[in-house]
């Protein structure tokens, strides 16, 4: 099967297009044929070994991905494809549904056919989506998800999310929608009318204003993108207010830190735990159309340089997706 490989860690260019062997499933297991996946922050990161976060947390990635060379040549992990075989204990699945999940850190996406537990986060891909809608949901919706459930965010709560444009951030601007809190998206001219669209109460044009000095205040702050810090917010925080982190090791520390001391919160945790469930929720939200992905980019599986050059240019707009 094609599948884009890795040997080494650095730029896009390491990537490259391969024939490699063909994933056989377990009896627990299906093997699906993939026809899109999203390139995604993660992705991006490990690849680099997470160079421009810093050299501590570069070592801790390579610890994990490989100190020396991956070992995980296979990147990608947001997908959507139908189900090509299933193993004798697969009862959920048959051959020739259309799914949709993650393989989380495990990867292995970027390729033609991937190999996963049934009990996997592997869901029925929602009715009336394309694949390459499909495999824009997981990366955004389960960060989110994740994140404002660890904020505890509940209804009637004031939340700014920061970068509500990208794949994170559209995502929670449609679940913060869907909990009922009042949601101020923050994002670039061109994007406003489209953070309004996905459900924004109030959206502020960070190239005109910096709601850091606007004299509001808000219950959650969530920086979808990594751009901001809890210093820089935390006036604009009420107290008990939480600052929702996406990345940064300093706001791992700043967690443990804000939990003991103070009474505004930095919430970051890791890694993520998503489940089946969440994968389910998000499915039905779709079809009851309280939620949809947003793709700006779809890109053939043999221009992956390309597309990661663009999900590095940190200008995309909700997902940038790989066909195959």
């Amino acid at each position: 099967m094609r599948a884009i490989v890795y040997d080494a860690y650095g730029p896009p260019e390491v990537l490259r297009l391969e024939n490699v062997e063909r994933p056989v499933p377990n009896e627990d297991e299906v093997l699906v044929r993939i026809r899109a996946v999203a390139v995604t922050r993660a992705d991006c990161a490990t690849r680099e070994a997470n160079r421009r976060s810093g050299l501590a947390v570069s070592l801790i990635s390579r610890a994990i991905s490989g100190i020396r060379k991956p070992k995980q040549r296979i990147l990608g992990s947001e997908l959507a494809g139908e189900v090509q075989a299933v193993g004798t204990a697969v009862s959920e699945f048959a051959v020739g549904d259309h799914v949709f999940g993650t393989s989380g850190f495990r990867f292995r996406a970027y390729a033609e056919f991937i190999s996963l537990r049934a009990s996997a986060r592997l869901a029925h891909k929602p009715q009336g989506t394309t694949f390459e809608e499909a495999a824009s949901v997981c990366d955004g919706g389960l960060n989110a998800l994740w994140c404002l459930r660890q904020g505890d965010l509940r209804k009637g709560q004031r939340i700014l999310i920061y970068g509500a444009s990208g794949a994170i951030g559209t995502a929670a601007v449609q679940l913060a929608t869907y909990f009922e809190a009042d949601v101020t998206g923050v994002c670039s001219t061109k994007n406003l009318e489209l953070v309004r669209s996905l459900g924004a109460d109030r959206v502020i044009d960070y190239t005109q204003e910096d709601f850091t000095n606007n004299g509001q205040a808000y219950d959650v702050i969530f920086d979808a993108v990594g751009k901001h810090s809890f210093a820089r917010c935390r006036r604009s925080l009420n107290r008990g207010g939480r600052y929702l982190a996406t990345d940064g090791f300093q706001n791992l520390i700043l967690a443990l830190w804000t939990s003991r001391v103070g009474d505004k919160r930095v919430v970051f945790s890791i890694p993520p735990r998503y489940t089946k469930q969440d994968v389910v929720f998000l499915k039905e939200l779709i079809e009851a159309g309280k939620y949809r992905a947003v793709v700006d980019r779809c890109y053939p599986l043999e221009d992956i340089v390309d597309a990661t050059r663009y999900v590095e240019t940190e200008q995309k707009v909700g997902n940038v997706v790989l066909t195959i």
